[in-house]
């Protein structure tokens, strides 16, 4: 998950517009990742060094790791490790923004240094996210937007983030959470959890975003909305809140049952408790997801 709230780092902080981070997100999948780049996340150069190494470059017609070679900064080894190794997806988000000249080497090699030791990470490219740093990420992300949940809560926000992340695609971000008082939706689809905890959950975006994602959760290619599409909304927020009560049984042995997942006709939310809007951002469109607290006896 270290990848997906990069992104929401980079606009938080100021380094990227939601515009600018929008297009960078349908780029990335086909960016080219520069050794340079590689060099200052593996360690093995800094921002001064890759710039150097870029200026020479303009002078004479020879690729940047002989240079950088040549130059004292890499050896042979580190060249070939750099050019076999497994690239980090957050990279080539960090790779087109550098391309388009909204960051700079030396703005990146801050960036990366900040994002690790603020989420207490070892390596962003980990294949085995610890547990505390996930922890320390979502902390963060609710931090920013002076917002807090209780400990079903964050439980249920975990959940949604991994299960965006198995069942639609790794290439999200997520923007800032808030509470609201109600939204406009086109493609809707509500649910219910009933218990001692109990929440109304709504998924809701647009029709291409509903095709798109519905497409990509089914592993067919839909054309148009219709009835297969908003079942596949239904399917996708049935799977979410299904999983939620099994792991709220599992935590502390409170059962939760689930009412049947609905479309919603009308074209403005209104809520009377407490919500949660949770934006979802990726390359096909935008997912607002909504998580509205009934009754807590937490």
């Amino acid at each position: 998950m270290y990848t997906q709230f990069f992104g929401n780092y980079l606009l938080s902080n100021g380094y990227v517009t939601k515009e600018q981070l929008f297009s960078a997100m349908q780029r990335e999948a086909t960016q080219h990742m520069k050794l340079g780049t590689l060099a200052m996340h593996a360690g093995y150069m800094n921002a001064s060094q890759v710039d150097e190494t870029v200026i020479q470059q303009t002078h004479q017609d020879r690729k940047f790791g002989e240079l950088a070679v040549e130059l004292g900064y890499l050896t042979d080894d580190q060249v070939l490790s750099l050019l076999k190794q497994q690239n980090p997806a957050y990279l080539s988000l960090g790779q087109v923004l550098l391309d388009d000249g909204i960051l700079t080497n030396s703005d990146f090699e801050i960036i990366m240094n900040d994002y690790s030791s603020k989420n207490g990470i070892q390596g962003l490219d980990a294949i085995t996210e610890m547990p505390e740093a996930i922890h320390n990420l979502l902390n963060s992300f609710f931090q920013k937007s002076d917002t807090s949940v209780s400990h079903n809560g964050y439980m249920f926000v975990e959940l949604l983030f991994n299960d965006f992340l198995r069942f639609i695609g790794d290439d999200f971000t997520p923007m800032n959470v808030k509470e609201v008082k109600g939204a406009p939706i086109n493609c809707c689809v509500k649910q219910e959890v009933h218990g001692d905890y109990s929440i109304n959950t709504y998924i809701s975006m647009d029709q291409p975003t509903a095709i798109a994602f519905a497409s990509r959760y089914v592993h067919e290619q839909f054309s148009e909305y219709d009835e297969y599409v908003q079942a596949s909304l239904e399917d996708f927020l049935n799977l979410q809140n299904g999983l939620f009560i099994v792991n709220v049984s599992n935590d502390s042995s409170t059962e939760l049952t689930l009412g049947v997942p609905e479309h919603v006709d009308t074209t403005e939310l209104s809520f009377e408790k407490k919500t949660l809007q949770f934006e979802i951002l990726y390359p096909f469109g935008t997912i607002y997801f909504y998580m509205e607290l009934i009754k807590s006896n937490e």
